[in-house]
């Protein structure tokens, strides 16, 4: 596992700019190159020269450009066409990736709350999980007090950005319905197939865990979407085994697409 950074307020606030970004991005790109690029634009009037390096080295990069710029090619291509919630689900899929200290903040603080039944989480909760983390030696350095209640807020505030609680300056902070939507369970299913991972292994993916869903939910998701997601899907004494429609990813986005 990689080692929690506090690299994540960069991205916070920012998902109109990532949209920009997406859109001057072109495949081969590196991300001085798109710096450079988004600087020349002029798009960006309100952050400094420094700023801007800092979101696109900090939060683009990292999000986007992983493997050889696949999340961008994803993103960029089904922006002007999904749903706004769509493509927040998948842009908060790609940061967790990139950011394990946000995606382990959700399966282990924001689930288990959700599920318990609780209405808030509250920075104090957030504190603590960062808390417990740098103290585990989970984090790049050992952080200062002020740095655990600086990414505590990070957290909450990604959270808000993504639709798991509410937006706002607050110390605490709604649980906010979030339930996967059909086209990410399409595409994170077929990511995870192109990923060379087998059908079972799929299933368990801690990526699904983001979204609140075990084994038997995925299980339940696919078996619901079947045609329309282009899967055959047989089971029988616990074993699980999918017959793939889509042989390319250009297949599986064409059908998102619509």
């Amino acid at each position: 596992m990689s080692a929690y950074t506090s690299t994540l307020n960069a991205s916070i606030g920012m998902q109109a700019e990532t949209v920009r970004l997406l859109e001057l991005w072109e495949p081969g790109m590196t991300a001085a190159q798109v710096y450079d690029i988004a600087l020349a634009s002029g798009d960006f009037p309100t952050m400094s020269a420094r700023r801007l390096r800092n979101f696109v080295t900090e939060s683009f990069a990292p999000c986007c450009l992983a493997a050889e710029g696949r999340p961008a090619l994803v993103l960029k291509q089904l922006q002007p066409c999904v749903s706004k919630p769509v493509f927040n689900q998948l842009h908060f899929l790609y940061t967790s990736r990139a950011h394990p200290l946000l995606g382990d903040f959700v399966r282990q603080l924001y689930w288990p709350a959700y599920m318990a039944g609780r209405e808030e989480i509250t920075n104090q909760d957030a504190r603590l999980f960062v808390s417990d983390a740098n103290r585990a030696g989970l984090t790049t350095s050992t952080w200062t007090d002020n740095t655990v209640q600086r990414v505590a807020r990070y957290l909450t505030g990604s959270c808000a950005d993504f639709g798991l609680l509410e937006p706002g300056t607050r110390q605490k902070r709604k649980i906010l319905p979030f339930r996967l939507a059909q086209p990410v369970a399409i595409f994170l299913a077929y990511d995870l197939h192109f990923g060379g991972l087998g059908d079972n292994l799929i299933l368990t993916h801690p990526d699904w865990e983001l979204f609140g869903l075990d084994r038997h939910d995925v299980l339940d998701q696919l078996k619901r979407l079947g045609p329309q997601a282009g899967l055959i899907i047989q089971s029988a004494s616990g074993a699980v085994r999918i017959d793939w429609s889509y042989r390319t990813l250009e297949e599986v986005l064409d059908v998102i697409a619509g």
